[in-house]
């Protein structure tokens, strides 16, 4: 088993040159040296950014779930496949968005979506997805059909 120290690998990944005890006065293993190290700064900086690329969402009892087993929602005043969303404002206070972060990336039936405001959002076969403030627990789904214009998203 390889032991790595911890600071030299997070000095590494910040762009900084770590002390080490033996310096490589050598040219031909200074080289050596740098090349070895700049591979484990890049191996340590796609650790740091490292985003599991699982789906954001799940069917659980046929009906489209986030991590917390919370139903998601599509709204009708949204256009499919337009990587926009309708629900601002009020809207967005009432109906938040499955938030995405700038490192997620689509996968599947998932997409991701920016919004007017720039921040991130899932969506699902070309619909950005939703909660309902008035869903409480896992299972909830007491936002289907509100105002003729909100679903759950069924398998």
């Amino acid at each position: 088993m390889k032991i790595v120290n911890l600071a030299v690998v997070f000095a590494l990944a910040m762009g900084i040159a770590p002390a080490h005890a033996n310096h490589h006065e050598d040219a031909k293993h200074g080289a050596a040296a740098d090349k070895h190290d700049k591979h484990h700064a890049a191996e340590a900086h796609d650790k740091a950014h490292h985003h599991d690329h699982a789906a954001p969402a799940s069917f659980v009892g046929g009906i489209l779930v986030d991590a917390h087993g919370m139903t998601l929602y599509s709204f009708d005043k949204d256009a499919r496949n337009s990587g926009k969303s309708a629900c601002n404002g009020d809207c967005i206070a009432a109906w938040p968005a499955l938030a995405a972060d700038e490192h997620d990336e689509a996968s599947g039936k998932f997409s991701v979506i920016t919004r007017d405001d720039g921040s991130h959002q899932w969506a699902y076969d070309g619909w950005p997805l939703y909660l309902w403030q008035g869903d409480k627990k896992a299972g909830d789904k007491t936002g289907d059909k509100f105002l003729g214009i909100w679903h759950v998203i069924k398998k």
